[in-house]
């Protein structure tokens, strides 16, 4: 297990959800950056009959209040480290632009 992943939960087949590098990940592969609480999901019905207690969503995956604080935490531990290289700096800025074409409407 790398140094930097935090588990949150384990699925029922037996793959591993973890928070690696500010990323969650299933199986060691990334799925979100963020979480969604499910109040805010398009498709908040069917996954609440396929999994009742989930109260936000990492991509794919369903996670529950608790799960989420585990993952939410991890999350943020990852963002407060900061990495002044350059590489790291062109990353964050272009994110933020990204964020910002997609709340203004670019799909």
């Amino acid at each position: 297990m790398d140094a930097a992943a935090v588990l949150v939960k384990t699925t029922l087949d037996g793959r591993r959800v973890e928070v690696i590098d500010g990323r969650v990940c299933l199986d060691g592969r990334p799925e979100a950056d963020t979480l969604i609480t499910i109040d805010e999901h398009p498709n908040r019905a069917a996954i609440l009959r396929a999994v009742p207690g989930a109260t936000h969503v990492a991509g794919r995956l369903p996670l529950t209040l608790a799960e989420a604080s585990v993952a939410q935490a991890a999350l943020r531990r990852a963002q407060d480290r900061f990495d002044g290289s350059e590489h790291a700096v062109r990353e964050r800025l272009r994110r933020v632009v990204w964020q910002k074409a997609c709340a203004e409407g670019v799909e």
